[in-house]
């Protein structure tokens, strides 16, 4: 298969515009811009609170810590706190969701049908973009919890929650500690259901806490190879670690699609509990993207989701023309794998109509998933008429669906990455994915706070490096703006030069509001029509900062 040629039609005679070019957008960066602080959860106790245990999301997770063995997490740290907390997590009909990708999204289309037929719904994700009191939702708004809702619980169980730290001689992390808290206020609040995202794995980690009294389903979105230190080391690991959470008895709802080995070995585990199987990927369903609506500012897709499940249990739907808000086809797919988890509950007995679940799927939205910045906020950060497009992939898989995303929606744009990543992340495979992308001028690499902290940060010289080594494995030409003239790139790929003549992708690095500004400038330079896209990603941590610059 050949490879395409991916270029920023640039030559030897326009390397001095560019490099004026480059020079103006480093004085943009006097600009001024708002601080990239992380929001105030307005809760400042229990933030010093939490300050003071273990925060594996800033120091990364110890190896084997995900897995269902002597060197994962000890869950009887979770149950001990929660019997203390008088068992919360019992008080409610719990949907616990596991996976390497799509959670989050399958989370929020779930909770989304689930208010819109009525019900009073807690809903625990993670990460947060910008306040930690994103994780949390609460009621039939789906709005994050207050900072005063938040405030008055945390006082009203600190006291246990100290004890319970002192009790476990300070191997409490942040995590346990803030989902024993979602759940006390879930229990508190009286919610009908509590959509819970697993943080890592399954069977070892904090949320795993349901029964089979307490679980009305568990869901398995997809395995990848992410995290694979703390969860084995292998895809096969990894899948044992996220079937964890399959209760006997209890349906299990698949997503995927999974490799045939993955999938034989989460049914044998479901097969062995009893535990009726429903997948979203059966031959019988069928889910189109057929189109994209509206501009830039408020794109939505149009799909067809059309459900015949038969196997286990007897399930059907047919929904025509929905216009989801969450693009690209892994969103479609997370929407057809939340509207078998819904049909599952229905079939329970749960009053779930038609006309909720379309409602439900069409007004989910996550922030920081393909979400467009609007004209105002483009404003706002000193860059009228720009178009800016916020994802936080972080995986190959993700960058793969990122790509076929804008392939499908706006395949004639001219586009300019801006690229952040933790330490942890596949680097030349994410790059790998995103080169496949057309009509790609450049990429800026830059540096942000993961998780608060720079311990975990991929400084943006070894990410230019890891884009390099991708371009020269699938003979893509470059240009590193450091050393901007022509004889350098002959002089590293003669070959890969005459084959291409003047095309090339500008790398370079820089600050995260000077890598935009950049890329505006770049855009529109080389896009005469001003169609063009700046595409930032890499992770929810660069989604955040760009974010923060839009805080008063």
């Amino acid at each position: 298969m050949k490879v395409p040629i991916i270029a920023c039609r640039l030559n030897a005679l326009l390397l001095e515009p560019y490099n004026q070019l480059f020079a103006k957008s480093r004085a943009l960066l006097c600009a001024p811009c708002r601080r990239l602080s992380t929001a105030s959860t307005e809760v400042p106790e229990m933030d010093a609170f939490m300050e003071k245990l273990n925060d594996y999301e800033k120091i990364g997770v110890p190896k084997g810590a995900g897995t269902d063995s002597c060197d994962g997490f000890d869950l009887g740290r979770m149950r001990r706190l929660l019997h203390n907390l008088g068992n919360p997590q019992s008080k409610f009909k719990a949907i616990h969701i596991a996976g390497t990708k799509g959670k989050g999204s399958t989370a929020a289309f779930l909770s989304s049908i689930l208010r819109a037929e009525g019900y009073s719904v807690g809903c625990y994700t993670s990460p947060h973009i910008r306040t930690i009191r994103e994780r949390i939702t609460l009621g039939t708004s789906g709005e994050a919890v207050s900072g005063i809702s938040l405030d008055s619980h945390f006082h009203k169980i600190k006291e246990e929650l100290e004890r319970a730290v002192e009790r476990e001689k300070g191997h409490l992390s942040q995590f346990e500690v803030f989902t024993a808290i979602a759940l006390s206020l879930f229990a508190e609040e009286r919610v009908q259901f509590a959509v819970v995202e697993a943080g890592l794995g399954g069977a070892r980690d904090a949320t795993n806490v349901f029964t089979v009294s307490d679980l009305a389903a568990a869901v398995i979105t997809n395995i990848g190879e992410e995290h694979l230190a703390a969860l084995g080391g292998s895809l096969e690991s990894i899948a044992v670690a996220k079937s964890g959470i399959i209760k006997e008895q209890r349906p299990l709802v698949l997503g995927g699609p999974f490799l045939p080995h993955i999938e034989s070995m989460i049914r044998e585990k479901a097969l062995s509990l009893c535990s009726p199987v429903i997948s979203a990927s059966d031959p019988g369903n069928r889910s189109v993207l057929k189109g994209f609506t509206g501009a830039c500012q408020v794109p939505r897709q149009l799909c067809d989701i059309l459900l015949l499940i038969e196997r286990d249990f007897h399930l059907s739907i047919e929904l025509l023309n929905l216009q989801l808000r969450l693009l690209g086809s892994h969103q479609l797919q997370n929407a057809v794998t939340a509207t078998c988890t819904a049909l599952c509950l229905r079939e329970q007995g749960w009053k779930l109509s038609d006309t909720s679940i379309r409602d439900g799927l069409q007004s989910a939205y996550l922030v920081g998933r393909s979400q467009f910045l609007t004209s105002k906020e483009a404003d706002m950060l000193g860059l009228p008429g720009a178009t800016i497009l916020l994802d936080g992939a972080h995986t190959k898989e993700s960058a793969r669906a990122l790509v076929d995303m804008i392939k499908m929606a706006f395949s004639d744009a001219r586009l300019v990455l801006v690229v952040a990543m933790a330490n942890d992340k596949d680097h030349t495979g994410f790059a790998r994915a995103l080169l496949s992308l057309g009509c790609l001028e450049a990429v800026c690499f830059t540096e942000v706070d993961i998780a608060g902290h720079r311990s975990r940060t991929t400084s943006s010289s070894s990410l230019k490096c890891s884009w390099i080594k991708a371009c020269r494995e699938m003979g893509v030409g470059f240009l590193d703006c450091r050393t901007a003239n022509h004889k350098w790139i002959e002089d590293q790929h003669p070959e890969s030069s005459r084959k291409m003549g003047s095309e090339f992708i500008l790398l370079l690095e820089g600050s995260l509001v000077d890598s935009i500004r950049f890329g505006h400038e770049v855009l529109g330079t080389t896009s005469a029509t001003g169609n063009g896209i700046i595409v930032v990603t890499g992770s929810l941590h660069i989604v955040s900062a760009v974010l923060g610059c839009l805080e008063t």
